[in-house]
């Protein structure tokens, strides 16, 4: 029997002898009444040990490819295909066939978000977007006309799995500005920033590994964590940020395979960690050998104060993989996002990626390209934050004149959000089925902890909406936080679909 073992393989040796077998039977290569040897001379043949033996017997059987007599050993069984009574085709059950943790009920979320942007009867207060009003299609258009002229086909072509080398060395020179030195080929162009959170799970995570994130974090990575079967330990957030003195413990007790945090303008707090926090955070990394996954896409939309630098900038040994977005700033519907990190890591995540989508929107890279080198990425930045500092603004306004008595909150320095913590009173389910009457919609804290959280909270958008909008929202999400306070839950709203 010719079965070839790879020790280096991930799968496991067992599944790796079972799968040869099974090739073997369904080929016809090991007909039914076909012997298998016995476990101990298979066992001995392949230099594993009996029981790893015995496991893909087990499995084989399980699949009613074999089976096994006493005295006669294990054999192959015959399968029934023509001539098997017919039975009624009935609709398959998929759900049945997901794997485990497919299914969470917390899954539709990002779906459900994203459903509320082609809605225009309500006030969106729950995505994450720029506003669409203030993209520059004009400049758009221009762009891509260059672009078909000077490019031609290629620019509709395939390109490589790490991105454009233009982009890439474009996004270097942006990163320099952030006080990183790179150069392209530490950098991996990716189809938005969701799927750097993906990819670094998919080359780092095995499952039951513990992953430290933010207490609360961007609800996004810990379902991509959790879908990798990660354990994911959470620490507090203030308002210098990760609360760095309880991660030495942390550290030395569990030894986490990763730590992801937001250091800037936090999802969904609007924390900014400290430049005393960074620092520790990276010496303690140092010395447990932890990395870290800094998730940077607000770091251009700062309204006040001054600018601290990545933690990819402090980095002195390369512990930190870096991940960014041009989704906040341009164009989301492009989904282009960057990772930088040590080339070994970046040819990792290359390898990951070009089994998922082989590289990532070839014309929306040089669009994105243009628009770096171009100046119109800093142009554009200079015309929208002021509008979302006055949208800022204009929430904090309206919160203060109508929702003191019922949250509290602080005036983020930059980001797209305002965190609010609600009484312990407060019923979150209730108080999304009296928003979904009045036709506003948030996202409910809770989908943003690794736990349970101790005080509800609700996280508020205001990029998306217009100032008039949010005025609006602001005073139907109070009319419905009083009657979720104040009155008796109502029959009506058994039926009613909340609007998250």
């Amino acid at each position: 029997m010719n079965i070839q073992i790879d020790r280096e393989s991930r799968v496991p040796v067992y599944q790796q002898i079972s799968g040869k077998i099974k090739e073997m039977v369904l080929s016809g290569r090991m007909p039914p009444g076909y012997r298998l040897p016995p476990e101990r001379r298979l066992a001995a043949a392949l230099k594993v040990n009996r029981s790893t033996i015995l496991n893909a017997y087990r499995e084989l059987k399980a699949g009613g490819l074999v089976d096994a007599h006493v005295g006669r050993g294990t054999a192959v069984v015959a399968r029934r295909f023509a001539g098997a009574e017919p039975q009624r085709a009935q609709v398959l059950p998929w759900r049945q066939f997901a794997r485990a943790g497919v299914s969470r009920e917390d899954d539709p979320l990002l779906r459900d978000l994203l459903e509320l942007t082609e809605r225009r009867d309500l006030v969106s207060l729950s995505v994450g977007l720029p506003a669409p009003e203030l993209l520059p299609l004009d400049t758009v258009r221009d762009i891509l006309g260059r672009i078909l002229a000077d490019v031609g086909p290629p620019s509709l072509l395939h390109c490589p799995t790490e991105g454009l080398t233009v982009l890439r060395e474009a996004v270097s020179r942006q990163m320099a500005s952030r006080g990183v030195q790179c150069g392209a080929p530490d950098v991996l162009i990716t189809s938005g920033s969701q799927q750097g959170l993906d990819l670094m799970a998919r080359i780092l995570i095995d499952p039951g590994d513990m992953v430290v994130v933010e207490e609360p974090s961007f609800f996004v990575a810990l379902q991509v964590f959790r879908s990798a079967g990660a354990r994911l330990i959470g620490v507090p957030v203030d308002q210098d940020g990760i609360r760095t003195d309880v991660l030495e413990s942390i550290f030395s007790r569990f030894h986490p395979k990763l730590v992801y945090t937001l250091p800037t303008f936090q999802n969904p707090s609007g924390a900014v960690m400290s430049l005393d926090r960074r620092r520790h955070l990276l010496a303690i990394a140092y010395r447990y050998q932890i990395p870290i996954l800094e998730d940077d896409p607000y770091h251009d939309l700062r309204y006040d104060g001054e600018p601290l630098p990545p933690l990819k900038a402090l980095d002195m040994y390369g512990h930190v993989a870096y991940l960014s977005s041009f989704s906040k700033v341009l164009f989301p519907g492009l989904r282009l996002g960057w990772l930088v990190a040590q080339r070994p890591v970046i040819r990792q995540l290359a390898l990951a990626k070009q089994s998922l989508d082989l590289h990532s929107n070839t014309l929306g890279q040089h669009l994105v390209q243009r628009f770096l080198d171009d100046g119109h990425y800093d142009d554009h930045l200079r015309r929208v934050r002021p509008v979302y500092a006055r949208r800022r603004d204009a929430m904090d306004t309206v919160l203060r004149a109508n929702a003191r008595d019922h949250m509290t909150w602080r005036r983020p320095d930059g980001g797209f959000y305002f965190w609010c913590q609600l009484p312990p009173s407060v019923s979150l389910a209730r108080l999304l089925a009296e928003a979904a009457e009045e036709k506003v919609s948030f996202l409910p804290g809770g989908a943003c902890f690794a736990g349970e959280p101790a005080e509800p909270h609700i996280r508020l958008n205001f990029s998306f909406p217009s100032e008039e909008q949010i005025g609006d929202g602001v005073l139907a999400l109070m009319r419905a936080m009083r009657r979720a306070i104040d009155e008796p839950a109502r029959g009506r709203h058994r039926g009613t679909p909340p609007i998250v």
